[in-house]
């Protein structure tokens, strides 16, 4: 009997390992066919690996020669095929051969590299059936490696919940399954360049935090896999103080600043309202990444830097870096935040005729965006009729958006129709059109929306906001009295209420959406969850320091103009980050320029 040593360190299999095209790998495996070295399981795994990243055709043919494979030979060579994105349905193929062989039955080896391919989204149904063939074959405790990767195909899926259980199932957690986790958690959060956060997404990373505890107090130390995931929450909680922490965790354990540390750091920083740091960052780097220019990119967008997010975009071009779908998006939606109409269009334009990149429906929306911000709402609009694709909810409620911003009622009525056929259940759709019905005064369309929410049972999502304090982080949500400094809270509201009414200050009561008196709206918007949250900030911040404010929806005017005034009577820098963007409040001025 042949030892498996004798045949890893035979001549011949080490030349295989050398082979680099195609014609010298025939040469070799025609060696180890006269040898006799192709009869025996160890050197046939080694062919087939190697020959299916040089022609998977020829790698087939070899495999469909053998008389009677083994398990492990149709492992491994599934597993070779996984890593060609476009035959995942090939590996498929080889899986049900096995299945409906008369003795061949699945390993735990045979299914990690099957759950890897349904991590994309055409065969994601696959990998649930794959779980059922789990339980089906496999005897419990199930082993390490499929434990992780049915985490990871759950994560993947969004079902951070189904994820936890698995992970929790794991007896001894290695760090490849604490990073998968935790990147669960943290990939599962704000879904925009600034971060839209939800009651969802701040629990998810705030989980994050805790799972990340964990991990610290048991005897595996973290990688850079895992600072991402946390750099990943901290970005989206825009907890800033947990940020610095993280990076400089990083440095203290000589961890290495690798390109995907400082894309998620710059990423962070920008959405902690840190850009100079953020770009600080950026300049540093010894080599960037187009990933690492998205997220640099995005930064300036967010914060309303739409010319130098330009520059950068034109700089990938000159480093001879290749734009991704992603780079297209950031930088249109940067042009979008500040107005720059013909060039978001130029960019929009030189997908196709410079960089052979067919738009998709997400740049079609941020053009759809880009137009209707201005006021080119019919423009807009032929855009959404002519696009080679089907409006979703996102372009509409683009149009919806602009609709609401520039009084064009027809539009968007239009819009909202379209939007409850695709998301009955989103309650911002039609609180854009109540907004819009509010601001004219047409009470009764107001009503009839509201009651159409009620018929879908929809509920409208509560304001929140989240302001950081020493390093914790303080939640308000609109009309709150829930906070155990309330009483506090509300008594400095009205100290900045008089404030505010001494320097002129009237109240801007069109997006209150109820019909009532005058002085009672003004009484709402001064509840508003944001106002509540810079109130407590006065209270309890260092007098010098910025105040950092996350807010789940989009500041409204009246917010916004009473903002600007806190900064100049207060002295102080209040950076609010809503659903879209930024907000740097100083000196009684905005840097949106009251464009947003």
């Amino acid at each position: 009997m042949v030892s498996l040593t004798s045949l890893s360190t035979h001549p011949v299999i080490q030349l295989l390992d050398k082979c680099i095209t195609l014609r010298a790998f025939k040469q070799v495996h025609a060696q180890a066919i006269t040898t006799g070295l192709a009869v025996h399981t160890y050197p046939l795994s080694r062919i087939l690996l190697i020959s299916s990243a040089l022609s998977l055709s020829y790698a087939l043919s070899i495999f469909n020669q053998i008389p009677n494979p083994t398990i492990f030979l149709f492992n491994t060579l599934i597993s070779s095929i996984i890593n060609h994105k476009h035959h995942t349905h090939i590996a498929f193929s080889l899986y049900n051969r096995i299945l409906s062989h008369k003795t061949l039955v699945p390993n735990r080896f045979t299914y990690p590299s099957l759950f890897k391919a349904c991590g994309s989204s055409e065969w994601a149904e696959h990998g649930q059936a794959l779980h059922t063939h789990v339980l089906k074959f496999l005897e419990s405790p199930y082993d390490h490696f499929v434990q992780s990767s049915l985490l990871v195909f759950y994560a993947k899926l969004g079902q951070v919940g189904t994820s936890r259980y698995l992970f929790n199932e794991i007896s001894n957690p290695d760090l490849a399954s604490w990073n998968s986790i935790l990147t669960a958690y943290a990939r599962n959060n704000g879904s925009t360049c600034a971060g839209v956060l939800t009651d969802g997404d701040a629990t998810l990373s705030l989980e994050c935090f805790n799972l990340f505890r964990e991990l610290q107090g048991s005897d595996i130390r973290p990688n850079e896999v895992t600072l991402v995931a946390v750099i990943s929450a901290c970005a989206n909680l825009g907890a800033l103080a947990q940020g610095v922490w993280v990076h400089a965790y990083l440095r203290k354990h000589s961890l290495q600043l690798n390109l995907f540390v400082a894309t998620a750091l710059v990423d962070m920083y920008s959405k902690c309202g840190c850009l100079d740091l953020a770009y600080q960052l950026f300049i540093l780097l010894p080599q960037r990444d187009v990933f690492c220019y998205n997220a640099m990119i995005g930064g300036f967008g967010i914060h309303g830097y739409g010319h130098q997010a330009l520059d950068l975009f034109n700089k990938i071009k000159v480093e001879g870096l290749n734009p991704d779908d992603v780079t297209f998006v950031v930088t249109i939606s940067a042009c979008s935040h500040v107005g720059l109409v013909e060039e978001g269009r130029t960019v929009f334009n030189s997908m196709k005729e410079i960089f052979k990149i067919e738009p998709k429906l997400e740049h079609y929306s941020c053009l759809v965006d880009l137009l209707g911000r201005v006021g080119q709402i019919v423009e807009a609009e032929e855009i959404v009729r002519d696009m080679p694709m089907k409006p979703n909810a996102v372009v509409w409620r683009s149009l919806l958006g602009a609709a609401k911003v520039h009084g064009n009622l027809a539009m968007g009525e239009v819009a909202l129709k379209k939007l409850l056929q695709l998301e009955p259940a989103i309650s911002g759709n039609y609180v854009l059109l109540s907004n819009l019905y509010a601001r004219m005064n047409r009470w009764d369309d107001v009503n009839k929306v509201r009651r159409l929410m009620k018929d879908h049972t929809v509920d409208k999502v509560p304001g929140s906001s989240l302001v950081e304090i020493d390093g914790a982080m303080h939640e308000f949500l609109t009309g709150d009295r829930t906070h155990p400094r309330i009483e506090e809270v509300h008594s400095k509201l009205d100290d900045i209420n008089r404030a505010l009414r001494a320097y002129g200050h009237k109240p801007s009561i069109g997006d209150v959406l109820f019909d009532i008196e005058d002085e009672e709206k003004e009484d709402a918007l001064s509840y508003h969850s944001e106002r509540l949250a810079i109130a407590f900030a006065l209270i309890m911040s260092d007098p010098f320091a910025p105040i950092r404010v996350i807010k789940n929806l989009r500041v409204c005017s009246d917010c916004h103009s009473s903002t600007k005034l806190i900064s100049l009577i207060y002295g102080r820098e209040i950076i609010v980050r809503d659903r879209t963007r930024f907000h740097h409040f100083r000196y009684g001025t905005c840097s949106c320029s009251d464009y947003w």
